[in-house]
């Protein structure tokens, strides 16, 4: 039983991963329910382009009837009306085409136009779900940052809690020194508790955004992050991201398929012109009588073949307003898009300075930051050589301590979103 234990225990540590920003990045772009909804929609185009091109082709079908009938009918010999029981085979076969339609020819255009338009939706899904990883990521990592830095606190505490208490044993230390300490670790034990409430929320966040519901991955930052400068310096920075966002792309395709559902609702006040050919033969005997008159199967089939071709045009002249309101509806979706066009120019505009605004910021801080973290280093030092001297008490230094460690983290934490805007800013800067 030990031996089975010791095994599903390395087995259970063995499916833990550890998955760095990229690999998150790219598992939520190929696995995300959004993205995959996305790809199907794509194929449902191309489903659709097909279908729009099939009804340019002839429809062909064939028909074999067998009937009986009984009582007063007409007798196909003599084209007179009788009392006869008969049994009737009929052999159809007819093609219809519509030889012009542009209402045909435009659907073609209409049904690439939206797959185009999806094209641009699929990107649009991998960068929303890029982006809500990115963002949920780092929340992750300073969580689990902060965390550490008070567990550090509370180690640190506990061990100086111990080596006062031999110090007041030997009279090196007052009693108090062992009470101020005392004092600030119930407060530290406190933020731990709700510190690692925030980090579990913030992986299940993460888990969220990557669609997996098994806690099995480790999510570690990747040590080789080099931060990145902003070149701010083009003045047209901001529209070129917006004109090369996927959701910018996507409503202007939407805004041509609008305009092309104009045209094809114009297409109403068009003639048709329709096409057909039928093919035709029958067999017919009366039942019950002497049949020895009736030509038999194959001579009638091949007798009453009968063959059609039609040609029809079809004109509209008045169709109670429906091709005009249909046309003046499609119209108004065109305005309409194009002001859902103006509404996400300015989500985007706000969303990219926003960014580059924070990244902007996140950079000053950082570099302040590191000048403060390189003083904290230092004071803690001399802080710790005087208080192995006795010349600092040890509320004093656990202060001095707790500084310098925080110090850490706010770097961490400034480093951290430096990163995460340079991520935020890649993603919009790919566009397709």
């Amino acid at each position: 039983m030990k031996k089975i234990f010791f095994i599903l225990i390395i087995n259970l540590f063995q499916a833990q991963q550890s998955w760095t920003l990229k690999e998150c990045i790219d598992y939520a772009s190929a696995n995300h329910p959004l993205v995959k909804q996305a790809t199907v929609n794509i194929q449902k185009n191309d489903r659709q382009i097909a279908a729009s091109k099939g009804i340019l082709l002839p429809s062909v079908e064939a028909a074999v009837n067998h009937s009986y009938s009984f009582g007063s009918s007409i007798n196909q010999s003599n084209n007179q009306r009788e009392a006869l029981n008969t049994q009737y085979d009929q052999l159809i076969a007819q093609a219809n085409i519509q030889l012009f339609n542009w209402r045909n020819y435009l659907n073609i255009s209409l049904s690439k136009l939206n797959r185009n338009t999806n094209i641009y939706k699929l990107k649009q899904a991998q960068n929303e779900v890029q982006l809500n990883v990115i963002q949920t990521f780092f929340v992750y990592q300073n969580s689990k940052s902060w965390l550490d830095v008070l567990e550090t606190q509370i180690t640190g505490i506990e061990d100086q809690i111990k080596r006062t208490e031999k110090e007041v044993e030997i009279g090196s230390r007052s009693k108090s020194d062992v009470y101020d300490i005392k004092a600030n670790l119930g407060t530290l034990q406190e933020q731990w508790v709700s510190a690692k409430n925030q980090r579990d929320l913030a992986k299940i966040n993460l888990y969220n955004a990557l669609n997996i519901t098994e806690d099995s991955i480790d999510f570690v930052m990747n040590n080789e992050e080099i931060l990145s400068e902003g070149d701010f310096s083009d003045s047209d920075f901001t529209n070129k991201l917006v004109e090369n966002n996927p959701s910018y792309k996507a409503i202007v395709a939407e805004i041509n398929a609008q305009q092309k559902r104009v045209s094809i609702e114009k297409s109403g006040y068009l003639p048709t012109l329709n096409g057909n050919y039928s093919w035709s033969t029958f067999y017919n005997k009366s039942l019950g009588k002497d049949n020895i008159s009736t030509v038999n199967f194959s001579d009638q089939f091949v007798q009453n073949k009968n063959q059609s071709v039609f040609f029809g045009l079809s004109i509209p002249i008045f169709n109670q307003f429906q091709i005009k309101n249909n046309v003046e509806i499609a119209k108004l979706n065109v305005i309409n898009s194009n002001y859902d066009k103006e509404l996400i120019i300015n989500d985007l505009t706000k969303t990219i300075n926003s960014i580059k605004a924070q990244f902007t910021n996140a950079q000053e801080k950082y570099h302040l930051l590191e000048l403060n973290f390189e003083n904290q280093r230092l004071s803690f030092q001399k802080s710790e050589e005087k208080y192995k001297e006795g010349l600092m008490d040890a509320y004093t230094f656990f202060i001095v301590r707790n500084n310098w460690l925080q110090a850490n983290y706010n770097l961490i934490n400034s480093k951290n979103d430096v990163i995460q805007q340079t991520e935020l800013l890649k993603i919009l800067k790919n566009g397709l």
